[in-house]
């Protein structure tokens, strides 16, 4: 029975995430000719070419693509059984706020594994609109808040930023009507602030179709057809239909991600752990 050695996985999906083997060499502190020699054994092994003609090409083969997609699982379950082995032992409670569609999107994997690594750890977390949020956490309700801001803001850890994008329902073409009609959440939403100053500003003639500070009852209704909207890029469903300036819809810039801390809690507790731990997951993840 054969096995592939972790090394070579890590090798080969740092060449697809910078890429190039000269970079991949400097990630993982291996010169280029032993990058070369790595992927070269992983095809070996594998008994597929991984990369379009020669290993120097960092254009996957359809077998590259199927090997990528296992070598982020395999080395995410080495990863997390490592991880939970050598974490410290700590313990507590930690009050986590975020949006709304990221406790829907991203933030339940990186939380899913925060708390295999630290199962004394008990997460309480809340969603509401990134304002609201912020205005509680200065209230002493939160130890840690993940908040959307106006780009170039203030305050905070930035740990993100992406474009603010617009999408529809696959099967409607509401984009086209006039006026525009909008999905929309009440204020103090970010997201409706800046659609709002943005089609104003260029005189575009626009209705609120559907209101709700709901995440899913705003997926809901643009799936039904009540109108369009936009959100951060990462928390747009796959099934949407995403829109943009050649659907006749401007630009509406990008938005940063900022996580705010109390200012209790040591680094070695439990809300320092699960502080860098996020951190470190976007960074990661490049989400």
């Amino acid at each position: 029975m054969r096995n592939i050695p972790t090394d070579l996985l890590r090798s080969f999906l740092s060449a697809i995430d910078t890429g190039s083997f000269t970079r991949a060499a400097e990630a993982v502190g291996r010169t280029q000719s032993a990058i070369s020699l790595q992927i070269k054994r992983l095809e070996e092994i594998v008994g597929a070419r991984l990369f379009q003609r020669d290993a120097h090409n960092v254009a996957l083969t359809d077998e590259g693509a199927t090997v990528a997609q296992y070598a982020r699982r395999m080395l995410a379950l080495n990863d997390e059984v490592l991880a939970l082995l050598n974490s410290p032992k700590v313990s507590g409670r930690v009050r986590l706020g975020a949006p709304y569609e990221y406790t829907a999107s991203l933030l339940p994997v990186i939380l899913g594994r925060f708390a295999q690594s630290h199962p004394n750890v008990t997460l309480e977390v809340t969603s509401d609109l990134s304002r609201n949020l912020l205005q509680r956490h200065r209230n002493g309700e939160f130890d840690l808040v993940v908040a959307l801001h106006e780009e170039g803001s203030t305050g905070g850890m930035q740990i993100h930023t992406e474009p603010l994008t617009w999408f529809t329902s696959a099967d409607h073409d509401r984009h086209r009507q006039d006026p525009l009609p909008l999905v929309l959440a009440p204020p103090p939403c970010i997201y409706r602030a800046r659609i709002l100053q943005t089609m104003q500003a260029q005189g575009t003639p626009v209705r609120i179709s559907y209101l709700s500070s709901s995440y899913d009852a705003v997926l809901a209704a643009v799936r039904a057809g009540l109108g369009l909207t936009a959100m951060a890029r990462s928390a747009i469903p796959a099934d949407a239909r995403v829109l943009s300036e050649r659907d006749g819809l401007p630009s509406l810039g990008d938005l940063d991600l900022r996580l705010h801390r109390t200012s209790g809690g040591s680094a070695g507790s439990a809300i320092g752990y699960l502080e860098d731990y996020i951190v470190q997951s976007f960074v990661a993840a490049k989400v």
